[in-house]
């Protein structure tokens, strides 16, 4: 009787309201609470006392925010089927979608009777969605809530906008049916769903979306900071800079987020200055400086090369010692990394680097980069070598380090071991390859890239196809190069400028014009590698006037004032041409002082056209800018050994000995059976060298027999002239052309590449070796590719 009594008596309002207030309580404490609340409920079961719904309701909802799911679920399970309460199926939603049990949380949701579902537990459904970007699961539960006719309210809107914004791609009229519920259910006054709003036609890339985007910011009656940040990043993504700008002086109060919003999208715009100044009136006005706002300065000054200005602010951020812990300070520590690189001050880089307290994979692939762009090969090796993790990025970075630093075959090397390792590379890396395969001649190796692209679903990336491009017109296959250009889904400028260059190097000069005009009639403006391009090639085809025309029109029709680069162009167009006078003319009226590149033209021309005086001007003065560089002594010394001044020959061979300065030696190499077989003058390493002196010696009776008679005057040795033509029989890409000739399938193009000028002698060989087997023999030199077929060459002696 007494146990009745006590039950009795517990089932009141003052021991519910008890209950009530420490399970309040326990809400509102600091986390960690589990233990205590499980002690709670204990007590809850122990009493006898039998909770209401708010109590239970209470009890599932702490337990899913402490984590107990299992313990809410079977709480949830206990009590639901008598009562079908929304409140503890919506704190199990939120807490399932919380935890990433999205299948659970709508297993809920589905489970819950139409007639106790309200609008506060479709809005959990719909956030579940929305936090997990999945848009059209987001919309689906809002279209099921209309239908149902449950009441929407601003959460309702600013959830289902949010989501829909994941939508990709995301139409214009989806935005604007959305905008229409929003208007009927009255909360467009809701600061929250405006700022969804905007963020859902920021994404939208229809350009009509952007007058929207203004239409709901100036209807706003109140704005926040997310307000302005929000439109402030839109009008950015668009490109739009001038109106963020615009935006932006507008804004009422001094948002930090939003002046650290516009200072990102200066930088992402290549308006560094700007950025720059932002950031002074930001100090300025004492607006707070955080690690967002250093790393977007810093970043303008790493890619504005305001290296000075970087270092001032770099001197700022110790001056004010900001108290940023690890994480927070390893952004600005990565840039910091890559600004000092990009100085040339690896080492200090390098200190910066060994502080950084807690390393990520962008501070050793900054690390990584700096090395490699200074050259610093094995030093990038080891941090390669060294890295606890590598992304996709750290191979792609080495791969295309190596390229740069002229070790392509590594770079072909390392991407296989990638493979090995099974990261799978991306269309960068392959780029990075493919260009490797180009610098190599590798050209079956690069066809095969060229198929595991197609079988990955990567023909469609503009890098890719820009590699590929360029790798076929390197290889010696300018059609092929021409037929993936024409396959391009996407050409950019890189693709017309890649194209122009390849038919320029290839002899087609008329060709790389025409495209060059072609591309301006498609709305592509040229930049300054575009003029560089047609530059070269109407100076590898003799197109001087129509070379001049597109010189001049650099400043005049397209506001890009001509660099050393392009005047350089202008005078070998001048200089091959034989109008050196002209040429001179050209210097004497040029903005600046002439350098190296201008004087190395003059001294080719010279070569050419023997221009004695003028040559040796030229000479003089790159020797005093660029002491050791070898190719002036060679054109010089084929200026004296052409009209036969053997003592002038001899004295520069010792000038170069005396200054230290060793010639590169010629070397010629071609694709075999995808292995590429390297040859020296004179080679005698190769193991099938003899069969290839003996296989020249046979054709060699040919040529004679065809008209070929040496030109001895390329031998830069005062000897005999029998000893001259065995000088000339050895040279490398004559042995690489008959191992070619042996070797290749009877009638299959002979590839052959050459690290320097082929020389006048081997010029004129291969016109007549190409006669006597009747194969296309093509050579890549030094500067641009020579077709022979049939005792013609498609460069016209015009070289």
């Amino acid at each position: 009787m007494r146990g009745n009594v006590s039950s009795l008596s517990l089932d009141l309002a003052p021991v519910a309201n008890h209950f009530a207030t420490v399970l309040h309580r326990l809400a509102i404490a600091p986390a960690p609470f589990l233990r205590r609340l499980r002690a709670v409920h204990a007590h809850i079961l122990a009493s006898g006392f039998k909770p209401r719904a708010h109590i239970l309701n209470r009890l599932i909802d702490l337990y899913s925010k402490s984590g107990d799911l299992p313990s809410a679920r079977r709480l949830f399970d206990a009590t639901s089927a008598r009562r079908h309460d929304s409140i503890a199926a919506t704190s199990l939603i939120t807490a399932y979608s919380a935890g990433g049990h999205l299948d659970a949380a709508r297993q809920i949701f589905d489970h819950t009777p139409l007639a106790s579902r309200d609008t506060v537990f479709y809005n959990a459904m719909i956030s579940s969605y929305s936090r997990a970007s999945d848009g059209p699961a987001a919309v689906a539960v809002f279209r099921d809530m209309m239908d149902d006719r449950v009441p929407r309210d601003s959460y309702t809107f600013t959830g289902v906008l949010s989501a829909a914004a994941a939508i990709l791609p995301l139409e214009l009229a989806q935005c604007q049916q959305l905008h229409c519920s929003v208007v009927k259910s009255g909360t467009e006054d809701s600061v929250s769903v405006s700022n969804a709003l905007i963020a859902l036609y920021a994404k939208c890339v229809v350009q009509e979306a952007a007058v929207h985007v203004r239409e709901v910011f100036d209807l706003m009656p109140e704005r926040d900071e997310l307000t302005w940040t929000t439109v402030v990043v839109a009008y950015v993504r668009r490109g739009n800079i001038s109106e963020a700008r615009r935006v932006f002086d507008e804004m009422e109060g001094r948002f930090d987020v939003v002046w650290n919003a516009m200072i990102s999208g200066y930088v992402h715009h290549g308006l560094f200055s700007e950025a720059l100044e932002m950031f002074r009136q930001m100090h300025c006005l004492g607006i707070p400086l955080d690690e967002f706002t250093y790393t977007s300065v810093l970043s303008a000054c790493a890619s504005g090369e305001l290296f000075n200005h970087g270092k001032a602010v770099h001197a700022h951020i110790i001056r004010v010692a900001p108290d940023f812990d690890p994480e927070t300070a390893l952004p600005v520590e990565n840039v910091l990394v890559t600004l000092y690189s990009k100085d040339g001050n690896v080492d200090v880089a390098r200190r910066i680097f060994n502080d950084i307290r807690r390393k990520d994979v962008v501070s050793w692939n900054a690390m990584l980069t700096g090395y490699l762009n200074s050259g610093k090969i094995h030093e990038a090796i080891d941090i390669f070598r060294d890295m606890p993790q590598k992304n996709q990025l750290t191979w792609m970075v080495m791969i295309s380090g190596f390229l740069h630093n002229g070790l392509a075959e590594e770079g072909l090397k390392l991407f296989n071991q990638m493979r090995e390792e099974g990261v799978k590379p991306c269309d960068y890396a392959y780029a990075g390859t493919i260009a490797a395969c180009g610098e190599l001649g590798a050209l079956e190796h690069g066809r095969q890239l060229h198929a595991q692209l197609i079988q990955l679903g990567y023909e469609s990336s503009n890098s890719a196809g820009n590699a590929l491009l360029t790798m076929y017109a390197k290889c010696g296959s300018v059609e092929a190069a021409h037929l993936t250009f024409l396959m391009m889904p996407n050409v950019d400028s890189v693709s017309w400028n890649a194209m122009i260059a390849a038919l320029g190097q290839h002899g087609h000069g008329t060709e790389a014009i025409d495209l060059f005009d072609k591309m301006i009639k498609d709305g592509i403006s040229p930049d300054r590698i575009s003029f560089l391009t047609v530059l070269s090639a109407c100076s590898h085809a003799g197109l001087v006037d129509e070379g001049f025309q597109y010189f001049e029109s650099m400043e005049r029709d397209y506001g890009i004032s001509p660099g050393e680069d392009h005047y350089a162009r202008l005078i070998d167009l001048l200089g091959r041409a034989g109008r050196i006078d002209e040429a001179w003319n050209v210097i004497r009226s040029m903005p600046f002082a002439p350098g190296p590149s201008i004087w190395e033209a003059v001294l080719s021309g010279c070569r050419i056209h023997g221009d004695m005086t003028l040559g040796k001007y030229a000479a003089e003065q790159l020797f005093k800018m660029i002491p050791q560089h070898d190719g002036t002594y060679i054109l010089l010394s084929h200026i004296y050994a052409a009209v036969g001044q053997w003592a002038d020959v001899a004295k520069v061979r010792k000038l170069m000995k005396d200054r230290g300065v060793k010639k590169e030696p010629g070397c010629s190499w071609i694709e075999v059976a995808n292995k590429v077989h390297v040859f020296l003058v004179n080679d005698t390493m190769h193991p099938d060298v003899q069969e290839i002196y003996k296989f020249l010696e046979i054709l060699g009776v040919k040529m004679r027999k065809l008209g070929y008679v040496p030109d001895t005057k390329f031998v830069l040795h005062d000897v005999e002239s029998g000893q001259k033509e065995y000088v000339l029989s050895t040279h490398s890409e004559k042995l690489a052309v008959a191992f070619g000739l042996l070797k290749l399938p009877a009638g299959a193009p002979v590839r052959v590449l050459k690290n320097l000028r082929i020389c006048g002698d081997c010029h004129s060989a291969i016109m007549f070796m190409s006669m006597a087997v009747d194969r296309e023999i093509i050579v890549r030199d030094g500067k641009r590719f020579h077709h022979f077929k049939d005792g013609q060459c498609s460069c016209g002696n015009y070289w």
